[in-house]
């Protein structure tokens, strides 16, 4: 019973608070705490309920899987709570219960990212545990052989999912070579023969601390959170993770088909981005909106589903990686439809890379983005992950109050100027997953099916053990960071 009550003290506590606070007064309390050189800690002192939130980042994505071993980074993810140190799976499961530790990792292309959320008086122990995983890992026995089954048979689901084909065909089109290329969740012939040795040997050159990163927000001080955290990361590793090769091409232009037997198919489509500390950037961000980040306020979804009833939801994202950038859109639609969406996906982006939006678009776009941006510290949960977002993309610190001014002095002829090199429909990378029935639209080329099919919307793909369900409802783009 007093487990059960700690588990629904943290649900409730976890909810959003009850004074949304502005950007400009979060950023006002976002301090640095000193952890040394080679690590960066941000906090967010909040008391209004007594429950600490971590959101630790590590260079230990997917990009740094080594070759023939795509999955390693996620895999190894996905083992850090399944024992360490004197404790094994069920035991540490047990630790984390009894606290009612919220304790989870995820791989992304660059990083590993570990999201802590607890009691205040619980949050030495939730690190202690934290320490134990990342320096004392026991990838062992039972629980590695179940960790692989889960990850095995999510891909072998996916294989049928035509979304799921789609994203992770057109991340080997657009990236070729790159290790930005392969599946973050690995392919089957991969994730089967990675061993424990394998697991120990990334996590010994992965997870260190030269190179991480720390959001923290919540009911703490400073002085104790700088001491937690100095005791907490002091027996890491120091070591360097290897630097990540720079990008070559961006892009394959053209429609590629990996043919699949579904009513549906799936078009996962995209360019090449700005990066983000590119002065480009939020006039892009802005675009993108008006574009195919704005849901059913989008142009894209005016031309593809109001005018033409072609799709349920089409949906584009602005993504910036340490070494590339990507604008991604998604559109799902019946087989004998599926050429004429495309088209009509090139024509839209065709008239706004020439005329860009009206000034009632752009003004409707900077009152959503900026009027939004609260909700993302809506909570001791929300404000770490906004803030680790941030810290991921290599911000400082003073831009959650920058942020909203930055998107406010986007003028209409900065968005017209961006779009007109950012929305080319020449440099057009199109994926179907699906078989095109005959329709309109122009020809394509068929592509033999690329095996397996992976989980592949970049930097959002889970490390933690897969789901069990496929994809439903409508489709949308991969979104790094909604608030940029």
């Amino acid at each position: 019973m007093k487990r059960l009550l700690a588990a629904l003290a943290l649900t409730l506590l976890a909810a959003p608070a009850l004074c949304l606070m502005a950007p400009s007064a979060r950023a006002a309390s976002i301090q640095n705490i000193d952890l040394g050189k080679r690590a960066e800690v941000w906090f967010a002192e909040d008391h209004t309920v007594p429950i600490v939130a971590f959101n630790i980042s590590l260079p230990a994505g997917s990009a740094y899987d080594p070759a023939g071993k795509a999955g390693l980074a996620a895999f190894t993810g996905a083992m850090i709570d399944e024992g360490a140190g004197n404790l094994d799976s069920k035991a540490f499961h047990e630790a984390l219960a009894n606290k009612a530790i919220s304790f989870s990792a995820r791989a992304e292309r660059d990083y590993l990212t570990i999201s802590i959320s607890t009691l205040k008086e619980n949050a030495p122990e939730a690190l202690h545990l934290l320490q134990l995983a990342l320096t004392h890992p026991r990838f062992e026995g039972e629980a590695l052989q179940r960790v692989r089954t889960q990850i095995i048979q999510s891909l072998q689901q996916e294989q049928a999912e035509p979304q799921r084909v789609a994203s992770r065909g057109f991340m080997r089109q657009f990236f070729g070579g790159h290790a930005y290329a392969h599946p973050v969740n690995g392919e089957i012939e991969s994730i089967s023969a990675i061993n424990a040795s394998d697991l120990k040997s990334f996590s010994r050159t992965h997870w260190v601390k030269n190179g991480l990163k720390v959001a923290v927000a919540g009911d703490i001080t400073a002085p104790v959170l700088a001491k937690l955290l100095g005791d907490t990361f002091q027996p890491v590793s120091g070591a360097s993770a290897p630097q990540l090769p720079n990008v070559g091409r961006l892009g394959a232009p053209g429609v590629h088909v990996i043919a699949l037997p579904v009513p549906q198919p799936t078009a996962s489509f995209g360019l090449p981005g700005i990066m983000r500390h590119d002065p480009d950037f939020i006039p892009g961000y802005v675009a993108n909106y008006i574009l195919g980040g704005g849901g059913f306020s989008s142009r894209l979804t005016d031309e593809v589903r109001v005018k033409r009833g072609l799709t349920y939801g089409i949906s584009t994202s602005l993504t910036s990686y340490g070494k590339a950038s990507i604008l991604q859109g998604s559109v799902a639609t019946r087989a004998d439809a599926i050429r004429q969406t495309v088209q009509v996906v090139r024509d839209t982006l065709s008239e706004f890379s020439k005329n860009g939006p009206t000034q009632q678009e752009l003004d409707d776009a900077k009152t959503y983005l900026t009027g939004s941006f609260p909700l993302a510290f809506a909570s001791n949960s929300g404000t770490a992950a906004q803030l680790g977002a941030f810290q991921r993309q290599n911000l400082d610190i003073g831009y959650v109050a920058r942020r909203n001014a930055m998107i406010q002095a986007v003028t209409l002829v900065d968005v017209k100027r961006v779009s007109r090199k950012l929305f080319d429909p020449a440099r057009l990378t199109v994926v179907i997953g699906g078989s095109p029935a005959e329709g309109r639209g122009a020809p394509m080329v068929a592509r033999p099916p690329i095996r397996p099919a992976a989980a592949q919307p970049g930097p959002v793909t889970p490390a933690s053990k897969p789901a069990d369900k496929p994809v439903t409802g409508p489709v949308t783009a991969p979104k790094a960071d909604k608030k940029p």
